[in-house]
């Protein structure tokens, strides 16, 4: 096959509505849009959101909190989970990835305490809990924020 030869499936496409174009057509006089109304002008029509002057639903509902847009989320990984890794694995972010153990990155990586560390690792990630740390530590492996 080439590029020349390439076409849609049989019955994927439809002709254009070829819209004001004699009554015959079912589509002539007024283009399918009805006799009256906002719609049938031309530029007519309503924005988004608007629900014929009755007050919208998105200000009918009630606003809560605030969201703050500099939050940073972090992927997090617990320090059992890193026992699966061999002694003197440089455990990166890319490494927790490839691994499957998280699905991305997010804004970075945080390891937390939960469980017991039985390898010597070094660890390097975005963030740490102190505990995490001094358990890392205390197994041999080294801590490294990046």
């Amino acid at each position: 096959m080439k590029l020349h030869e390439l076409k849609p499936a049989q019955g994927s496409t439809k002709k254009n509505k070829r819209k004001g174009r004699g009554t015959a057509t079912g589509l002539g006089k007024t283009a399918g849009r009805g006799q009256d109304g906002q719609r049938s002008r031309s530029g007519g029509g309503v924005r988004i959101g608007f629900e014929g002057g009755q007050m919208p639903l998105s200000r009918r509902l009630p606003k809560r909190g605030f969201t703050n847009r500099f939050k940073k989320e972090y992927a997090i990984v617990s320090l059992e989970e890193l026992n699966r890794f061999e002694d003197g694995t440089e455990v990166t972010p890319a490494l927790l990835i490839e691994t499957g153990l998280i699905k991305k990155e997010l804004d970075g990586v945080k390891v937390l305490a939960n469980g017991e560390l039985e390898r010597k690792l070094t660890v390097k990630v975005h963030k740490v809990s102190k505990s995490a740390a001094e358990k890392i530590e205390a197994a041999g492996g080294k801590v490294e924020v990046i």
